[in-house]
């Protein structure tokens, strides 16, 4: 178990007062409240700072400069990024992740001119198609397919039911979570007067290194051409990329937001939860979309949106603010009406005197 001056110094932590203690042992991480006297915890928001005179843990990390209760018995390692700092004291904690034997498991279905490389483990019920390459020390875990022709790049961990369809491409050291699917038909339908007839989609996915992506998502393969996903991005569970798309390097898409076809996405965009992006259109980089906006034109880049439409998002809270008082103003016009109303009588009873 690491101690307390081993996660100081794993996290950059300012050299806490209490020295005596830095060769205590750390068994955990929890929160505040929960926290036992072996320990570590966090604040996250200063909202919680008075938490740390009650709590039990070893060693608390909180935000430099955040103003401390007078009586602390945590030892406290002061840090510029709290979350940051946490990840990285989380990832010496981690548990393994479940590892699958070296080699190919019997129960697996590997075509004889497929090529699995060196290190890699496949476990039981996995197909992998006529040609497919999966690279060095892979691990492709229960139930999941990797079509014909399709590239697995090293290091790439494929967890149980994900499908990789033929002719997708995969770079190095990609995650896909369970029952996730790369490079289904994009939804191409036209309308030939009697039916919607299926427009071929005759396209690939190319999804680039260290990019990884959530639990049933999708990722659809284009018209024509090819879907990407840009190296380093990271893709929430329920997530739909539709066809065409080209989602940039380093960007976030939290759960439930979806793409329509052929939409750009620039290098660091941000899409929050639920939403939604019109086809065609393009985000700039580094632009950023609160939870459950539709956007239905172009975004500029380092833009900031929210709502249905997305609009700025400083208009759209200045709009909704101004929504919330609508009752009040109906009342206010109300009154006024009659108030005219009582007014245009009078001078009419005094015209007519």
């Amino acid at each position: 178990m690491p101690t307390i001056a081993e996660i100081a110094s794993l996290i950059g932590a300012a050299a806490p007062e209490k020295r005596d203690a830095l060769a205590r042992e750390l068994r955990g991480v929890a929160a505040l409240a929960d926290a036992g006297a072996d320990d570590l915890s966090f604040v996250g928001s200063d909202a919680y700072l008075n938490g740390l005179a009650h709590t039990r843990a070893a060693a608390v990390i909180v935000r430099r400069g955040a103003k401390l209760p007078p009586e602390v018995s945590a030892v406290v390692l002061t840090v510029d990024d709290v979350e940051l700092a946490l990840s990285r004291a989380l990832d010496r904690f981690a548990p393994p992740p479940p590892q699958l034997p070296l080699g190919v498991d019997r129960a697996a279905r590997v075509d004889p001119t497929a090529c699995v490389g060196e290190g890699a483990r496949v476990g039981p019920f996995v197909v992998i198609g006529a040609r497919a390459r999966v690279g060095e020390r892979c691990a492709i875990h229960a139930g999941a397919f990797v079509g014909e022709d399709a590239v697995v790049g090293d290091d790439c961990t494929l967890w149980p039911n994900v499908v990789v369809r033929e002719r997708v491409t995969l770079g190095r050291r990609v995650t896909v979570h369970a029952g996730a699917v790369i490079g289904s038909d994009g939804f191409g339908y036209r309308w030939d007067g009697a039916r919607h007839a299926k427009v071929p989609q005759i396209g690939t996915v190319v999804i680039e290194d260290d990019v990884e992506i959530g639990s049933c998502a999708c990722v659809d393969r284009a018209k024509v051409g090819v879907t990407r996903v840009g190296r380093g991005t990271k893709i929430d569970n329920l997530v739909q990329v539709a066809h065409n798309c080209t989602v940039g390097e380093h960007c976030v898409l939290a759960g439930q937001a979806g793409l329509a076809g052929s939409v750009t996405l620039g290098a660091g965009v941000v899409l929050g939860g639920g939403t939604s992006v019109s086809d065609h259109l393009t985000m700039g980089p580094g632009a950023m979309a609160a939870g459950r906006s539709g956007i239905a034109t172009d975004i500029d880049a380092g833009a900031r949106v929210s709502g249905m439409p997305a609009l700025p998002h400083r208009q759209n809270l200045r709009e909704q603010a101004a929504l919330r008082r609508l009752p009040e103003l109906i009342s206010q016009i109300r009154r006024m009406e009659e108030e005219i109303a009582a007014l245009k009588r009078r001078s009419t009873e005094t015209e007519n005197r």
